[in-house]
């Protein structure tokens, strides 16, 4: 599996959700909705997920196996501070 393409949709600043993402696996499946999140000690990926009728949050979509997603959060966030990096250098040339 190779993730071929990330895209950061959205970035904040306040509060615990720092930026939402989308990813392209193997150029054929999209996964929308992916969330970055400031948690106690760094920041981590949570997958897309709904509400289940007990009000419990199932991801609808989530990798198998631990290293499959300690490899797709390092990439997605890899692409997130690359992203804050673009935006902070694009705002300095403002400036």
């Amino acid at each position: 599996m190779d993730i071929t393409e990330i895209k950061v949709r959205k970035l904040l600043s306040d509060g615990k959700l720092r930026g939402i993402v989308s990813i392209t696996v193997d150029g054929v499946l999209a996964v929308h909705d992916i969330k970055i999140v400031q948690g106690e000690e760094r920041l981590f990926v949570a997958m897309p997920s709904r509400r289940d009728d007990s009000g419990m949050f199932r991801d609808i979509v989530h990798p198998i196996s631990s290293s499959s997603r300690e490899d797709i959060e390092s990439k997605i966030l890899s692409a997130y501070r690359m992203e804050l990096d673009r935006q902070a250098a694009e705002n300095a040339d403002r400036s």
